[in-house]
């Protein structure tokens, strides 16, 4: 422990269970000293065990829908009410696409589900940070940090219409980032995480199969979510007060390949034995 946000106040979207990236986040930041509030969905927090995490970091839950602005105006009172004041830092760990959970294609999607992966997904990082702005709701120099992918930049099989979503969520925190910078001094970035076995990750159709090739592909291997945890922590610290409108890869040198030995030398294996595949999805 080092006491890294020692006095700091926050909020944390998305902690469901212990296999969350937000609940591995928040654990860490009550070890290094800070108060937050926590949020989700009410029928999030009904599946989840938000409530047990709150208890164990001495806090609140505050339900709110992350699409709704009325909510989220109601989350960041709530939020100042309980601490006295402002915050100084945000976790955004919102993300869903139902063309991934309904098995649509790319190439078939229902615009409808394209639609609430957009809202869900990205344009809620907007909500929040316009409501927080115009309530004036963080520090100085305070930290918003959202989860992203390196699919914004590059296609993966079956990643489907959350690379756009990514991509819109990037663009966002610099658009913003530099308003808020600006005016606020408040920086806001995101970070491009390994595929990590969550709660949602585990229902993705291959994602072992991805987090295999990922582990071979980097330098590091994947990044887990106790080392995310950490690594948000120092954005959330003064350590990164200069860091604002970037995507930071977080993925143990990933992003930055283009073959490697271990994934080379599995290639070569599979050329002596080749299957194509009978049909293509995405």
């Amino acid at each position: 422990m080092y006491n890294l946000l020692k006095g700091k106040k926050g909020l944390i979207f998305g902690a469901l269970n212990d296999k969350s990236l937000a609940w591995k986040v928040a654990e860490k930041a009550y070890e290094e000293g800070a108060e937050f509030v926590l949020t989700n969905t009410p029928v999030s927090m009904r599946f989840g065990e938000i409530h047990e995490l709150a208890a164990k970091c001495n806090t609140i839950v505050v339900p709110a829908d992350a699409t709704n602005v009325k909510d989220l105006e109601n989350l960041l009172d709530k939020t100042m009410e309980h601490f006295g004041g402002k915050i100084d830092f945000i976790l955004h760990s919102v993300a869903m696409s139902l063309n991934v959970r309904k098995g649509r294609n790319y190439d078939n999607l229902d615009y409808g589900y394209l639609n609430k992966t957009l809202d869900i997904s990205a344009i809620s990082f907007h909500k929040l940070l316009q409501a927080a702005k115009k309530k004036d709701a963080i520090n100085k120099w305070g930290s918003v940090v959202a989860l992203s992918y390196v699919a914004a930049q590059k296609t993966l099989y079956r990643y489907n219409d959350m690379a756009d979503a990514k991509a819109m969520l990037e663009s966002i925190a610099r658009s913003f980032g530099y308003i808020y910078g600006r005016e606020k001094k408040i920086r806001v970035n995101t970070i491009s995480q390994s595929p990590t076995m969550t709660t949602a990750g585990s229902g993705v159709k291959g994602i072992d199969g991805l987090m295999d090739f990922t582990e071979r592909m980097s330098p590091l291997g994947n990044a887990t979510a106790d080392e995310f945890a950490n690594f948000c922590i120092t954005l959330f610290s003064d350590l990164t007060k200069k860091v604002t409108m970037q995507n930071l890869y977080h993925d143990g040198g990933f992003s930055s390949m283009g073959m490697s030995l271990r994934a080379m030398t599995m290639y070569n294996q599979a050329l002596d034995n080749p299957v194509e595949p009978e049909n293509y999805d995405d």
